[in-house]
Protein backbone atom coordinates (compact mmCIF):
# COMPACT_ATOMS: atom_id res chain seq x y z
CA UNK A 1 0.00 0.00 0.00
CA UNK A 2 0.88 3.71 -0.91
CA UNK A 3 2.50 5.96 1.90
CA UNK A 4 0.54 8.61 2.34
CA UNK A 5 1.58 12.16 3.93
CA UNK A 6 -1.70 14.22 5.35
CA UNK A 7 -1.30 17.40 5.65
CA UNK A 8 -4.16 19.03 8.18
CA UNK A 9 -4.84 15.93 8.99
CA UNK A 10 -5.58 16.27 12.78
CA UNK A 11 -8.45 18.85 11.60
CA UNK A 12 -12.22 17.98 10.99
CA UNK A 13 -12.48 16.36 7.22
CA UNK A 14 -8.34 15.32 7.50
CA UNK A 15 -8.98 12.95 10.58
CA UNK A 16 -11.80 11.48 8.62
CA UNK A 17 -9.72 10.62 5.85
CA UNK A 18 -6.77 9.49 7.95
CA UNK A 19 -9.26 7.19 9.45
CA UNK A 20 -9.86 5.85 6.02
CA UNK A 21 -7.00 5.74 4.82
CA UNK A 22 -5.92 3.54 7.57
CA UNK A 23 -8.91 1.46 7.31
CA UNK A 24 -7.57 0.69 4.12
CA UNK A 25 -3.86 -0.40 4.78
CA UNK A 26 -1.95 2.14 3.74
CA UNK A 27 1.00 3.81 5.74
CA UNK A 28 -0.30 7.00 7.13
CA UNK A 29 1.87 10.13 8.58
CA UNK A 30 0.16 13.66 9.45
CA UNK A 31 1.27 16.82 9.47
CA UNK A 32 -0.71 19.60 11.27
CA UNK A 33 0.56 22.72 13.14
CA UNK A 34 -2.79 22.06 15.42
CA UNK A 35 -4.44 25.72 15.35
CA UNK A 36 -7.47 24.24 14.19
CA UNK A 37 -7.01 20.73 14.36
CA UNK A 38 -6.44 18.20 17.60
CA UNK A 39 -3.82 15.86 18.43
CA UNK A 40 -6.71 13.46 19.90
CA UNK A 41 -7.90 13.30 16.75
CA UNK A 42 -5.19 11.49 15.40
CA UNK A 43 -3.71 8.20 16.08
CA UNK A 44 -0.80 7.78 18.98
CA UNK A 45 2.34 7.77 16.56
CA UNK A 46 1.19 9.53 13.24
CA UNK A 47 1.39 13.34 14.03
CA UNK A 48 4.13 15.53 13.50
CA UNK A 49 3.56 19.05 14.92
CA UNK A 50 4.81 21.86 12.27
CA UNK A 51 3.73 23.84 9.52
CA UNK A 52 3.63 22.57 6.11
CA UNK A 53 5.62 25.93 4.98
CA UNK A 54 8.62 24.32 6.87
CA UNK A 55 10.46 23.28 3.99
CA UNK A 56 12.76 21.03 5.83
CA UNK A 57 10.20 19.41 8.25
CA UNK A 58 8.18 18.19 5.21
CA UNK A 59 11.96 17.09 3.43
CA UNK A 60 12.46 15.00 6.38
CA UNK A 61 9.10 13.95 6.57
CA UNK A 62 9.03 12.53 3.10
CA UNK A 63 12.74 10.90 3.64
CA UNK A 64 11.47 9.21 6.52
CA UNK A 65 8.50 8.05 5.99
CA UNK A 66 9.05 6.92 2.24
CA UNK A 67 5.85 9.23 1.37
CA UNK A 68 4.41 8.16 -2.52
CA UNK A 69 1.24 10.32 -2.50
CA UNK A 70 0.09 13.98 -0.15
CA UNK A 71 -3.42 14.68 0.78
CA UNK A 72 -2.78 18.44 1.12
CA UNK A 73 -6.27 19.49 3.13
CA UNK A 74 -3.79 22.03 5.44
CA UNK A 75 -5.45 25.67 4.71
CA UNK A 76 -7.55 28.59 5.93
CA UNK A 77 -11.26 28.35 4.71
CA UNK A 78 -13.19 31.23 6.42
CA UNK A 79 -15.27 32.85 3.46
CA UNK A 80 -15.81 35.61 5.29
CA UNK A 81 -12.14 36.30 6.78
CA UNK A 82 -10.89 35.79 2.96
CA UNK A 83 -12.74 39.12 2.09
CA UNK A 84 -11.05 41.32 5.00
CA UNK A 85 -7.77 39.44 5.06
CA UNK A 86 -6.85 38.25 1.40
CA UNK A 87 -3.55 38.60 2.25
CA UNK A 88 -3.43 35.64 5.32
CA UNK A 89 -5.16 33.52 2.56
CA UNK A 90 -2.71 34.13 -0.63
CA UNK A 91 0.64 33.79 1.59
CA UNK A 92 -0.73 30.49 2.95
CA UNK A 93 -3.37 28.77 0.63
CA UNK A 94 -1.13 29.58 -2.27
CA UNK A 95 2.46 31.58 -1.68
CA UNK A 96 3.27 28.49 1.22
CA UNK A 97 1.05 25.75 -0.81
CA UNK A 98 3.37 26.61 -3.99
CA UNK A 99 6.55 26.09 -1.38
CA UNK A 100 5.33 22.78 0.00
CA UNK A 101 4.03 21.33 -3.52
CA UNK A 102 8.09 22.08 -4.58
CA UNK A 103 9.39 20.55 -2.13
CA UNK A 104 7.47 17.01 -1.89
CA UNK A 105 7.90 16.92 -6.14
CA UNK A 106 11.56 17.29 -5.49
CA UNK A 107 11.28 14.77 -2.72
CA UNK A 108 9.64 12.17 -5.50
CA UNK A 109 6.25 12.05 -4.51
CA UNK A 110 4.32 10.55 -7.48
CA UNK A 111 1.01 12.33 -6.85
CA UNK A 112 -1.35 15.08 -4.89
CA UNK A 113 -5.03 15.01 -4.05
CA UNK A 114 -6.23 18.57 -3.27
CA UNK A 115 -8.46 19.98 -0.97
CA UNK A 116 -10.22 22.10 -3.10
CA UNK A 117 -14.03 24.08 -3.07
CA UNK A 118 -17.01 24.70 -4.96
CA UNK A 119 -16.27 28.22 -3.96
CA UNK A 120 -14.08 28.08 -6.96
CA UNK A 121 -17.30 28.51 -9.28
CA UNK A 122 -18.88 31.76 -7.64
CA UNK A 123 -22.19 32.82 -8.30
CA UNK A 124 -23.42 29.95 -10.29
CA UNK A 125 -24.99 30.58 -13.57
CA UNK A 126 -26.65 27.29 -13.68
CA UNK A 127 -27.41 24.72 -11.18
CA UNK A 128 -26.64 21.70 -10.77
CA UNK A 129 -22.80 23.19 -11.14
CA UNK A 130 -20.71 20.67 -12.97
CA UNK A 131 -16.85 21.00 -13.32
CA UNK A 132 -17.01 22.59 -16.88
CA UNK A 133 -19.27 25.11 -14.74
CA UNK A 134 -17.40 29.03 -15.46
CA UNK A 135 -14.79 29.40 -12.65
CA UNK A 136 -15.32 32.94 -11.37
CA UNK A 137 -14.69 33.04 -7.88
CA UNK A 138 -15.77 35.70 -5.55
CA UNK A 139 -13.91 35.82 -2.48
CA UNK A 140 -10.22 35.33 -1.79
CA UNK A 141 -10.53 31.42 -0.83
CA UNK A 142 -12.13 30.08 -3.71
CA UNK A 143 -9.13 32.71 -5.93
CA UNK A 144 -6.46 31.25 -3.77
CA UNK A 145 -7.72 27.57 -4.70
CA UNK A 146 -8.65 28.20 -7.76
CA UNK A 147 -5.09 29.35 -8.54
CA UNK A 148 -3.55 26.36 -6.81
CA UNK A 149 -5.54 23.72 -9.12
CA UNK A 150 -4.06 25.26 -12.01
CA UNK A 151 -1.01 25.39 -10.77
CA UNK A 152 -1.07 21.43 -10.37
CA UNK A 153 -1.90 21.29 -13.92
CA UNK A 154 0.72 23.24 -15.28
CA UNK A 155 3.57 20.72 -12.95
CA UNK A 156 1.44 17.59 -13.94
CA UNK A 157 2.13 19.11 -17.79
CA UNK A 158 6.04 19.92 -16.90
CA UNK A 159 7.15 17.53 -14.58
CA UNK A 160 4.10 14.72 -14.42
CA UNK A 161 3.28 15.25 -11.09
CA UNK A 162 -0.10 13.37 -11.06
CA UNK A 163 -3.11 15.52 -9.23
CA UNK A 164 -6.72 15.08 -8.21
CA UNK A 165 -8.62 18.13 -7.19
CA UNK A 166 -11.39 17.67 -5.42
CA UNK A 167 -14.14 20.58 -5.07
CA UNK A 168 -15.69 20.21 -1.51
CA UNK A 169 -19.41 21.64 -1.43
CA UNK A 170 -20.70 21.86 2.57
CA UNK A 171 -18.84 18.67 4.32
CA UNK A 172 -20.81 17.94 7.32
CA UNK A 173 -21.82 15.06 10.25
CA UNK A 174 -18.97 13.34 11.82
CA UNK A 175 -17.64 9.23 11.86
CA UNK A 176 -20.56 6.69 12.65
CA UNK A 177 -18.67 5.91 15.24
CA UNK A 178 -18.92 9.07 17.36
CA UNK A 179 -15.48 9.20 18.06
CA UNK A 180 -14.18 12.10 16.21
CA UNK A 181 -16.18 14.61 14.65
CA UNK A 182 -16.42 18.80 14.30
CA UNK A 183 -14.33 20.77 16.40
CA UNK A 184 -13.57 24.03 15.70
CA UNK A 185 -12.46 27.23 18.19
CA UNK A 186 -14.15 29.44 15.40
CA UNK A 187 -17.02 27.53 14.01
CA UNK A 188 -18.71 29.25 11.20
CA UNK A 189 -20.44 25.62 9.78
CA UNK A 190 -23.89 25.80 10.11
CA UNK A 191 -24.91 22.00 11.10
CA UNK A 192 -22.58 21.94 14.32
CA UNK A 193 -23.52 25.86 14.91
CA UNK A 194 -26.95 24.96 14.84
CA UNK A 195 -26.52 22.12 17.08
CA UNK A 196 -24.61 24.44 19.81
CA UNK A 197 -27.48 26.58 19.50
CA UNK A 198 -29.92 24.15 20.12
CA UNK A 199 -27.54 22.49 23.24
CA UNK A 200 -27.51 26.35 24.28
CA UNK A 201 -30.87 27.73 23.75
CA UNK A 202 -29.11 31.19 25.26
CA UNK A 203 -27.57 31.99 22.35
CA UNK A 204 -29.47 32.39 19.06
CA UNK A 205 -27.57 31.72 15.73
CA UNK A 206 -27.95 34.60 13.05
CA UNK A 207 -28.54 33.32 9.65
CA UNK A 208 -26.36 35.58 7.53
CA UNK A 209 -29.12 37.27 4.74
CA UNK A 210 -32.97 36.40 4.32
CA UNK A 211 -33.15 38.12 0.89
CA UNK A 212 -31.58 35.92 -1.38
CA UNK A 213 -33.27 35.22 -4.89
CA UNK A 214 -34.42 31.64 -3.68
CA UNK A 215 -37.38 30.05 -1.97
CA UNK A 216 -37.36 31.19 1.11
CA UNK A 217 -34.70 34.19 1.18
CA UNK A 218 -31.54 32.07 2.70
CA UNK A 219 -29.27 30.69 1.07
CA UNK A 220 -29.35 27.10 -0.50
CA UNK A 221 -25.91 24.03 -0.06
CA UNK A 222 -25.42 20.96 -1.35
CA UNK A 223 -24.65 19.04 2.13
CA UNK A 224 -21.95 15.97 2.20
CA UNK A 225 -21.04 13.65 4.86
CA UNK A 226 -17.79 13.85 5.58
CA UNK A 227 -17.16 9.83 5.90
CA UNK A 228 -17.74 10.11 2.05
CA UNK A 229 -15.69 12.92 1.31
CA UNK A 230 -13.01 10.88 2.87
CA UNK A 231 -13.91 7.74 0.99
CA UNK A 232 -13.47 9.85 -2.52
CA UNK A 233 -9.50 10.51 -1.18
CA UNK A 234 -8.79 6.68 -0.94
CA UNK A 235 -10.63 6.28 -4.51
CA UNK A 236 -8.59 9.22 -5.95
CA UNK A 237 -5.69 7.82 -5.03
CA UNK A 238 -5.99 4.22 -6.06
CA UNK A 239 -6.89 5.76 -9.50
CA UNK A 240 -3.64 7.91 -9.38
CA UNK A 241 -1.65 4.91 -8.73
CA UNK A 242 -2.89 2.87 -11.22
CA UNK A 243 -2.13 5.38 -13.62
CA UNK A 244 -6.31 6.21 -14.35
CA UNK A 245 -6.27 9.20 -13.99
CA UNK A 246 -3.24 12.02 -14.23
CA UNK A 247 -4.87 15.16 -13.57
CA UNK A 248 -8.26 15.82 -12.65
CA UNK A 249 -10.66 17.73 -10.90
CA UNK A 250 -13.80 16.40 -9.36
CA UNK A 251 -16.90 18.11 -7.47
CA UNK A 252 -18.06 16.24 -4.20
CA UNK A 253 -21.93 16.78 -3.19
CA UNK A 254 -24.72 15.08 -3.19
CA UNK A 255 -26.76 16.79 -5.73
CA UNK A 256 -29.21 18.08 -4.02
CA UNK A 257 -29.58 21.28 -2.00
CA UNK A 258 -31.15 22.85 1.07
CA UNK A 259 -31.85 26.20 2.11
CA UNK A 260 -30.63 27.56 5.98
CA UNK A 261 -34.07 27.03 7.02
CA UNK A 262 -34.71 23.82 5.38
CA UNK A 263 -31.68 22.78 7.36
CA UNK A 264 -32.89 24.59 10.80
CA UNK A 265 -36.11 22.20 10.58
CA UNK A 266 -34.14 19.56 9.81
CA UNK A 267 -31.69 19.78 13.26
CA UNK A 268 -34.97 20.55 15.12
CA UNK A 269 -36.29 17.16 14.43
CA UNK A 270 -33.36 15.49 14.49
CA UNK A 271 -32.56 17.07 17.93
CA UNK A 272 -36.11 17.43 19.40
CA UNK A 273 -36.14 20.71 20.07
CA UNK A 274 -36.23 23.93 18.39
CA UNK A 275 -33.29 26.07 17.79
CA UNK A 276 -33.17 29.62 18.52
CA UNK A 277 -32.45 31.68 15.34
CA UNK A 278 -31.93 35.46 14.40
CA UNK A 279 -32.05 37.21 11.20
CA UNK A 280 -29.39 39.18 9.97
CA UNK A 281 -27.33 40.50 6.40
CA UNK A 282 -25.70 39.04 4.47
CA UNK A 283 -22.37 37.81 4.32
CA UNK A 284 -19.76 39.36 1.58
CA UNK A 285 -18.64 36.82 -0.69
CA UNK A 286 -21.51 34.44 -0.15
CA UNK A 287 -23.45 33.44 -2.74
CA UNK A 288 -27.20 32.38 -3.27
CA UNK A 289 -26.82 28.77 -4.54
CA UNK A 290 -24.46 26.04 -4.51
CA UNK A 291 -25.50 22.59 -5.49
CA UNK A 292 -23.08 19.51 -7.12
CA UNK A 293 -23.28 17.77 -9.71
CA UNK A 294 -20.86 14.68 -8.92
CA UNK A 295 -21.73 12.54 -12.12
CA UNK A 296 -18.08 12.73 -13.37
CA UNK A 297 -16.49 11.30 -9.82
CA UNK A 298 -19.39 8.93 -10.13
CA UNK A 299 -18.52 7.44 -13.34
CA UNK A 300 -14.78 7.70 -13.14
CA UNK A 301 -13.73 6.70 -9.80
CA UNK A 302 -17.00 5.21 -8.57
CA UNK A 303 -17.59 6.98 -5.71
CA UNK A 304 -21.22 6.51 -4.34
CA UNK A 305 -22.08 8.28 -0.97
CA UNK A 306 -23.43 6.16 1.80
CA UNK A 307 -25.01 8.70 4.08
CA UNK A 308 -26.83 10.82 1.52
CA UNK A 309 -29.74 12.51 3.12
CA UNK A 310 -29.50 15.24 5.30
CA UNK A 311 -31.14 14.03 8.33
CA UNK A 312 -28.99 11.01 8.71
CA UNK A 313 -25.98 13.20 8.18
CA UNK A 314 -27.11 15.69 11.14
CA UNK A 315 -28.10 12.14 13.20
CA UNK A 316 -24.15 11.41 12.70
CA UNK A 317 -23.00 15.18 13.92
CA UNK A 318 -25.61 15.23 16.87
CA UNK A 319 -24.62 11.47 18.49
CA UNK A 320 -20.89 13.37 17.98
CA UNK A 321 -21.85 16.78 19.56
CA UNK A 322 -24.29 15.31 22.46
CA UNK A 323 -21.01 12.62 23.39
CA UNK A 324 -18.37 15.23 23.39
CA UNK A 325 -20.12 18.60 24.33
CA UNK A 326 -17.01 20.39 24.50
CA UNK A 327 -15.52 18.76 21.99
CA UNK A 328 -11.67 16.79 21.60
CA UNK A 329 -11.18 19.04 25.06
CA UNK A 330 -13.67 17.16 26.80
Amino acid sequence: MQSVLVTGGAGYIGSHIVRRLQEDGHPVVVLDDLSEGHREAVPAGLLHVGDFADRDLVRTICRDHAVEYVVHMAANCQVGESVVNPSKYYRNNLVNSLAFLEVVREAGVKGLVFSSTAAVYGEPVQVPITEDHPTAPTNPYGETKLAFERALSWYRKAYGLRYVALRYFNAAGADPEGDIGEDHAHESHLVPLLIRAAMNPTSPLKVFGTDYPTADGTCVRDYVHVSDLAAAHVLALGAMDRGEVGGASFNLGNGEGFSVREVIRAVEQVVGQPVPVEDGPRRDGDPAVLVASSLRIREALGWDPRIADLPSIIRTAWNWHRRNPNGFNG
